[in-house]
């Protein structure tokens, strides 16, 4: 909450959740109530953070992964929201456990100069992550109504400005709709596959069959990975359940750890269908005669004519909505990582201005929209290994954590999935620096 708004009487400032909601859970919590239902109480900080797997820059890989080859990459999908889930868990166990987020665990860990550095990173994060969602909305928008570029960010800044002060009434109301932008995603998305006409049997084979037919099926491949794990993302769910629901005890906590990794489960797989539906749309659509296709304005203006006007307008519609939540999501994530790491509370409109100001900025110098894209996606790759490191880490120890530290499993997993990520990111800026890789070609 930022600083001199006033919060209503019925928002806690745990959590920001209503009276009615933390009664609730409390309730559960203390075993005084049952249900299948009592899972909804929990339901929210997955959903909200599920967008950044849904957001503007997913499109493109996702669309150039299936005009240029099919079905044949769906696996790589599939494997990045697997590894997506894990950390995405340990990040939700992490405030959840600790009550404290990723970010202050930084503050509280580091020295002055790392902490600095860090927060700096994570900061330049959060601006590139605004950059390419800023861009998303506003090329749905100049598609969909023809509105120059400039006033389709103009007009994202403040549609995403009145959503947030949504938060003024708790998480609740913002986590709601944030849900339904991701719902209205999917809802397109199965649009799309009804209207599109798909190969279900090669697709299916696509999923389960790992296979890489060139060196730039390897850098696609290399794409969809790098850009799964987002670092705003990270930050972002450890704050989310930080002291929802005031655990008392280790029971509590543990019940509060078995929501949240179910939510994860679903929520994370709901994303993974979206991303896998933008790849089977794309593989259905252009692979035969248009495998050319790679930018996002070049993909509704061919996905028209081929499927209708129903196809295109559902693929901007989603754009929009991809658009306008993960550009919400990105400004609560730079919130929560400045609060955490340097523990300055700032109203939501000055947050809101900063992390836009170079969005604005980019395209008013006239860079091209899709490079700018590439570009966000270098400095993101740049940041991750911050937060990525860090949740190993803090996760690990059991100094911290106690008995939810990671078992030797989750440990192996953890460190396997954060270093083929990293080392990915890493074969993406080689190749954004012009360095030569081997096996990945020219």
């Amino acid at each position: 909450m930022a600083s001199g708004e006033v919060v209503p009487a019925e928002v806690r400032e745990s959590g920001g959740l209503s009276r009615t909601t933390e009664d609730g859970i409390r309730a559960v919590l203390d075993g005084r109530a049952n249900g299948r239902t009592r899972f909804l109480l929990f339901v929210g900080p997955a959903v909200t953070a599920s967008i950044a797997y849904m957001d503007p820059g997913n499109f493109a890989t996702n669309i150039q992964a299936g005009a240029r080859y099919g079905y044949t990459l769906l696996w790589v999908v599939l494997a990045a929201n697997l590894t997506a889930m894990l950390f995405q868990a340990l990040s939700a166990r992490l405030g959840i456990v600790t009550g404290r987020n990723l970010a202050e665990h930084f503050r509280d860990a580091l020295p002055r100069r790392w902490r600095l550095a860090a927060w700096g990173v994570s900061e330049v994060a959060a601006m590139a992550t605004d950059l390419a969602e800023f861009l998303g909305g506003a090329i749905g928008l100049s598609l969909l109504v023809g509105m120059p570029l400039m006033a389709g960010m103009a007009v994202t800044a403040v549609v995403t400005y009145a959503i947030l002060l949504l938060e003024n009434r708790g998480f609740r109301p913002l986590e709601i709709a944030v849900g339904a932008m991701v719902g209205t995603i999917g809802l397109c998305y199965a649009v799309e596959l009804a209207i599109a006409p798909v190969a279900w049997g090669e697709a299916a084979k696509g999923l389960v069959t790992p296979k890489i037919p060139d060196a730039e099926a390897l850098t696609i491949a290399v794409g969809i990975i790098g850009a799964t794990v987002m670092p705003h993302a990270l930050f972002l769910h450890s704050g989310l359940t930080q002291g929802r629901g005031a655990p008392r005890n280790e029971a509590d906590r543990r019940l509060l750890v078995r929501f949240s990794d179910r939510e994860v489960i679903v929520a994370l797989a709901l994303a993974g269908l979206v991303n896998m539906a933008m790849v089977i749309m794309a593989a259905s659509a252009f692979h035969l005669g248009h495998s050319e296709v790679a930018e996002i304005q070049e993909a509704y203006k061919t996905l028209t004519p081929l499927l209708g006007p129903a196809a295109g307008a559902a693929f901007l519609v989603s754009l929009i909505a991809s658009g306008l939540s993960s550009s919400v999501v990105g400004t609560l994530a730079g919130q929560m990582v400045m609060q955490g790491f340097t523990g300055w509370r700032i109203p939501l409109l000055v947050r809101r201005l900063v992390t836009m100001a170079p969005a604005f900025a980019v395209v008013a110098i006239g860079v091209d929209p899709t490079r700018a894209l590439v570009l966000s996606q270098v400095v993101l790759s740049l940041a991750l290994p911050v937060p990525m490191i860090g949740l190993v880490v803090f996760t690990g120890r059991r100094s911290l954590m106690g008995a939810f530290a990671n078992g030797p499993w989750t440990k192996a997993a953890a460190f396997a999935g954060a270093g083929v990520v990293l080392a990915l990111n890493l074969v993406l800026l080689a190749q954004a620096f012009g360095v030569p890789v081997p096996g990945l070609g020219e």
